[in-house]
């Protein structure tokens, strides 16, 4: 099944990212879809893009634009040979911004982003263009190592179906029907991951007046009950046993989902990122979190429906979000940071002080 219409590659110059171009071209082909190709130059001094924004592009220095308009017109060539017809811009900005901007001015369903080959997801900070946009955007996100080949041969779908939560239960079917997806087109083993952690089974068994072979059958049918859930949600996807696995594992999700990618060579690992703040999309859920930092792969991550983005169309929204203008310089971010902390109050100065802000974990109260 064709599950991507409007394909979004964010390109950043970066080495490898050619590749990359390359299996979004593919991605676009096996899903007649369209396939749009941006780079955000980023070129502004900190506390000066309200002044960029008025002088616009031209401003930009001429060198740069040229040496991007000839990667994008070698990209532009490329696609065309495939048969996949191209649109690319050039940008400015903050690129996770910019690119969040893009997908809800275009309505993209997927953003390709590259990550870096030699250190894959953990080296890859929290403050990262890839790891903004799986917290923020709207839509799928892949996350991709370059290193990998023409195919992935090996996906993991990481759920955790529950009971009267359908909000969650929706993101499962989001997440097994991407995977089931890709890894029909590409041939791929799927193996699918359910993590339960029995982190107070020993208090329970130390305080509970009941018999331990009762303890014992309490376990058995939680385990039964995660299988049960798990079978329910697969039935829907006429899963290829001979070239599917299914885990269900005790114990931390985020150690474990890790661990079995590692063992099993996993070369993209489709998840859920969730708000967990009051903050739309200002962080994603713990255990996401403590996965992406550690994964050796690439990421495909998906977000439950209803979820909305922070990042307005405008710069005008969005101050209007973070409350009030200042003209508070860089050599000022530092006291005004700790004075945050202590009044949670947000005063706007920019994009990159937002993001100072954002790095440092300060609480923004609506």
């Amino acid at each position: 099944m064709k599950r991507f219409k409007n394909i979004l590659f964010a390109y950043d110059g970066k080495p490898g990212r050619e590749q990359i171009f390359n299996r979004a071209v593919r991605l676009a082909q096996s899903n007649s879809a369209s396939l749009t190709v941006i780079q955000v130059l980023k070129y502004y001094p900190f506390g000066a893009e309200l002044l960029v924004e008025a002088q616009g592009f031209e401003e930009i220095p001429k060198s740069d634009r040229d040496e991007t308009e000839e990667q994008l017109k070698r990209f532009r060539s490329a696609a065309k040979a495939k048969g996949v017809e191209l649109t690319t811009r050039v940008l400015w900005g903050t690129p996770f911004l910019e690119i969040i901007r893009e997908v809800l001015k275009r309505s993209h369903d997927l953003v390709m982003v590259g990550i870096e080959s030699n250190d894959g997801m953990e080296g890859m900070l929290l403050g990262s263009t890839a790891m903004r946009l799986m917290r923020k955007c709207p839509c799928p996100v892949w996350a991709v190592k370059p290193t990998h080949g023409r195919q992935v041969d090996r996906i993991l779908a990481a759920v955790d179906p529950a009971p009267f939560d359908d909000k969650m239960n929706d993101l499962d079917i989001k997440i097994m029907a991407l995977a089931t997806s890709l890894a029909r087109s590409q041939g791929s083993t799927l193996h699918v991951v359910n993590c339960w952690n029995r982190n107070r089974e020993k208090t329970f068994r130390a305080r509970s007046r009941l018999k331990q072979a009762v303890v014992d059958d309490l376990l058995k049918e939680t385990r039964k009950a995660h299988e049960t859930r798990v079978k329910e949600l697969l039935e829907r996807f006429s899963l290829d046993y001979r070239s599917s696995r299914v885990h269900l594992l005790e114990g931390k999700p985020s150690q474990l989902i890790v661990d079995l990618a590692k063992k099993k060579q996993v070369e993209l690992v489709v998840m859920g990122t969730v708000a967990r703040t009051g903050i739309t999309g200002f962080l994603i859920g713990n255990t996401a979190e403590k996965v992406l930092n550690h994964l050796e792969c690439s990421v495909l991550a998906v977000k439950p429906d209803g979820f909305k983005t922070p990042v307005e169309m405008t710069e005008e929204g969005r101050r209007n979000v973070y409350v009030r203008t200042t003209g508070i310089g860089e050599d000022k971010v530092e006291a005004l940071t700790d004075e945050l902390e202590k009044r949670f109050v947000v005063l706007y100065t920019g994009r990159d002080f937002l993001d100072e802000i954002e790095r440092r974990r300060v609480r923004i109260p609506y």
